[in-house]
């Protein structure tokens, strides 16, 4: 009886061992299973469409990005106009800014002005040609509304002062005064691919050439439009439109002419810290007051080109 009794506990005994054993045995193999299925699962995919500051991607057109906090730069900006009434008008003017960005909500630009022109044979000018210094200019930029998931439009308005010693037109030397207003708009149609903006803008001026003892006032206002779409990562490419009236006095009293101008934009971000923009406008419509003629090439140019290096720091 004991004998039989020991006999069943040893079977028992022996029955819960193997099974302890493959127990045992199982749980490295469910535990390689479960780390080849980890393995196995796709990693989500990395959107390359990573979000974009929208200053410089319209071409003439401003976004109403200014830039992260604390963010400086140096930018080398060249604006070319070329082609006035009956002659060969050419003027070059280049740029060399210091930009910064003190607060999320404030930024600034400090620039010196150098203009190159050649005018032969336009209409009411003497011929000209010269290189000079040409002035000084600054802008401060007051970001209203945050582009964001809180606000679908980014709103910024610019104030930008400047002074001139060369007439851009003429090229005679002079002492002018202007600044230029821009209420700024922009808003992205597909998040980090599509973009639409707009500029809406006065420029008072007042000047007077030497050896005048008369200030002449003129005022010019422009309404812009511009989209951009980013055709990769690094590679944004746009259109745009300006139209610009011109007027003598700083109310706008008596009209001048007026200019309808369009053209493509092209914007590529090289690194998170250089970038380059350029534009291209032609005009395609006007009219110059006393003037039959199609276009305005009295108060305006015939084209406009644009381009801007920048380097973060």
């Amino acid at each position: 009886m004991f004998h039989l009794c020991l006999q069943t506990r040893a079977g028992a005994a022996c029955t819960s061992l193997v099974l302890l054993a493959a127990l045992i045995c199982s749980r490295p193999a469910r535990a390689e299973e479960a780390s080849s299925t980890a393995q196995e699962a796709p990693l989500p995919a990395i959107d390359p469409f990573h979000e974009l500051e929208t200053k410089y991607i319209f071409g003439f057109t401003e976004g109403s990005d200014i830039g992260a906090e604390g963010e400086k730069a140096i930018e080398f900006e060249t604006t070319g106009a070329f082609g006035m009434r009956g002659g060969s008008f050419n003027a070059i003017e280049q740029e060399v800014e210091f930009e910064g960005v003190p607060t999320q909500f404030f930024g600034y630009e400090l620039s010196a002005h150098g203009l190159a022109q050649s005018v032969n044979n336009v209409d009411g000018l003497t011929n000209f040609h010269n290189v000079n210094f040409s002035g000084l200019s600054a802008e401060f930029r007051f970001l209203l509304l945050d582009r964001g998931p809180s606000s679908p439009i980014g709103l910024t308005v610019t104030v930008g002062p400047e002074w001139a010693r060369v007439d851009g037109v003429s090229g005679v030397l002079t002492r002018d005064f202007s600044a230029t207003f821009k209420a700024v708009a922009d808003t992205e149609l597909i998040p980090n691919r599509l973009y639409a903006a707009a500029n809406l803008i006065y420029e008072p001026d007042v000047s007077r050439t030497f050896g005048d003892v008369r200030w002449q006032q003129g005022s010019t206002l422009g309404l812009t439009a511009a989209m951009a779409y980013r055709i990769a990562p690094k590679v944004t490419l746009g259109g745009e439109l300006q139209y610009y009236r011109a007027f003598d006095g700083f109310g706008m009293q008596s009209f001048l002419g007026n200019a309808l101008y369009v053209g493509p934009t092209l914007h590529i971000q090289f690194t998170g810290k250089i970038m380059l923009a350029a534009a291209f406008s032609t005009q395609i419509s006007g009219h110059a007051a006393g003037e039959g003629r199609s276009m305005d090439l009295t108060n305006f140019q015939r084209n406009l080109a644009n381009l801007k290096l920048e380097f973060e720091f």
